[in-house]
């Protein structure tokens, strides 16, 4: 943990503000990664692509109810020395991480479809779209878990080993986009689906090699299985801080939706 009580306030502000922003825009960097990659494969992959990745908006306002609740809740406890406190906001943070997930996935897979027909203007934008959305799910789903322990590093005034984690997985999807989409050294062409592929899988990546650096370096807030019964008193803590920061999110989802299907 690094005390930030003491000290510069700006010199705080902007020796944490870089990985932060580099956090926020890891998924959009993914997205703006496939979108390149798929340029060759078509008109319609590269609408369906584009129309697609709207959807990460309102997944990114989640995240963002869910990062900015636990952040805060587990900053002001580190603040007054309350370690416990910060450990069950964390550990709350993270039960709420896995049904953010699973909620993503179920609705994403359900909903896909529906989704595509309502912006996009031809069938074989949809069918990509569609594709798209499949593989790049898993994606979405991983990021809470990443928000949630980034966010907790944050709040102990750590931020370096997020950024790196979340920088390295943008370096693998770019290193892997090409090669999934378009087969190169394969031979075996995923079109859209290895674009979305390649997200999830750099994403996957950099929850393993988060969840390492939690289980074997940090230690003012850990896991503890024992905190991971549902409280509806925290999660209610955790949401009425977070849900105003989330809002921005989804009102750009609402009007870029509205441009595209316009």
């Amino acid at each position: 943990m690094k005390d930030l009580t003491n000290g510069s306030i700006a010199k705080h502000i902007l020796a944490m503000a870089p990985p932060i922003m580099v956090g926020m825009v890891t998924i959009m960097v993914c997205q703006l990664v496939d979108l390149y990659f798929v340029s060759g494969l078509g008109e319609a992959a590269i609408a369906g692509v584009a129309a697609a990745g709207n959807a990460g908006f309102l997944v990114n306002a989640l995240m963002q109810v869910l990062g900015v609740g636990a952040v805060a809740l587990i900053a002001h406890a580190v603040g007054r020395k309350d370690r416990g406190d910060a450990n069950l906001v964390f550990n709350q943070s993270v039960v709420l991480s896995v049904l953010f997930g699973l909620l993503t996935l179920v609705a994403g897979f359900a909903l896909s479809r529906p989704y595509m027909r309502a912006v996009a203007a031809d069938e074989a934008t949809v069918e990509a779209g569609t594709i798209y959305l499949l593989w790049f799910m898993p994606a979405l789903a991983l990021q809470f878990a990443t928000q949630v322990m980034a966010s907790a590093l944050r709040a102990t005034g750590i931020v370096r080993p997020s950024m790196l984690v979340q920088a390295l997985a943008v370096a693998i999807n770019i290193a892997l986009a090409p090669v999934l989409i378009s087969g190169w050294g394969t031979g075996h062409a995923l079109g859209v689906a290895g674009a979305g592929l390649a997200s999830s899988i750099a994403v996957f990546v950099g929850v393993l090699m988060l969840l390492g650096y939690f289980l074997k370096l940090e230690r003012y807030v850990a896991f503890h299985p024992a905190q991971w019964r549902p409280q509806l008193r925290q999660w209610k803590r955790i949401l009425n801080v977070g849900l105003p920061a989330g809002g921005e999110f989804v009102m750009v989802f609402i009007i870029m939706a509205w441009a595209i299907t316009c």
